[in-house]
């Protein structure tokens, strides 16, 4: 994809890092998808995106609770699939309230339910390397999230 982004994380430091350019450039509204398996930093970035949003809390890994709400300079709502075992679950839970309005939903375990998913999104896809390297690779899905993946790295070039 043309307007993707490829980042390597070597640190934990440096996923939040990503996060928080993230999180500085989020609207209201948007929609981050992450994916990944167990331990690729998923929760890492989550953070990361909460600090540039303004939040001070310790973003934890919403699992046990499913959605976790952190206001900032937008609301963000930090929702993990990890505990749930189908898409009919997903959809049990009515989420359209979190997803489809003007706050920030980063979603992580996002694979188990994208079908349900809003249409346009960003899709952070996070894979290991090595022992702490990470793959993270940002997909844009749709015209607002093109802009920010072109805002990005014009921001962190100059990092």
């Amino acid at each position: 994809m043309r307007d993707s982004l490829e980042f390597i994380s070597y640190s934990t430091e440096e996923t939040q890092r990503l996060g928080i350019q993230l999180g500085k450039l989020a609207k209201a509204g948007d929609v981050m998808l992450l994916v990944g398996e167990l331990g690729t930093g998923k929760t890492c970035l989550a953070q990361g995106i909460a600090w540039g949003l303004g939040i001070d809390d310790y973003t934890l890994s919403p699992s046990f609770v499913l959605i976790r709400e952190y206001q900032g300079r937008l609301l963000l709502y930090h929702i993990d699939f990890y505990r749930l075992d189908s898409i009919e679950e997903v959809v049990d839970l009515g989420l359209d309230d979190y997803l489809y309005g003007d706050r920030v939903c980063v979603v992580e375990w996002a694979e188990r339910a994208l079908p349900v998913l809003p249409e346009e999104h960003l899709l952070v896809k996070l894979e290991h390397l090595g022992e702490n390297e990470r793959k993270l690779c940002l997909e844009p899905k749709g015209e607002h999230y093109e802009e920010l993946i072109s805002e990005l790295k014009r921001r962190w070039s100059s990092l």
